[in-house]
């Protein structure tokens, strides 16, 4: 799944997103709202990653989902 994926069903999305990173709130997705780097930085800020490390759990999980 490419990111221009992830934008065009975002509300679809924001349920997956919300299965693998269950501390993020929906006023984070809300944010977000289907930009990569927002949603790297909701993920680094609440699970204390570095935002290399949540920019590559990010991607490794977009790949799986295809």
């Amino acid at each position: 799944m490419n990111w221009d994926t992830v934008k065009g069903n975002w509300k679809h999305t924001k349920g997956l997103i919300k299965e693998k990173w269950g501390e993020l709130t929906d006023d984070d997705l809300t944010q977000a709202e289907g930009r990569k780097d927002q949603l790297v930085g909701r993920i680094q800020e609440r699970y204390g990653k570095t935002r290399e490390a949540a920019e590559r759990e990010l991607d490794s999980w977009m790949s799986a989902l295809r």
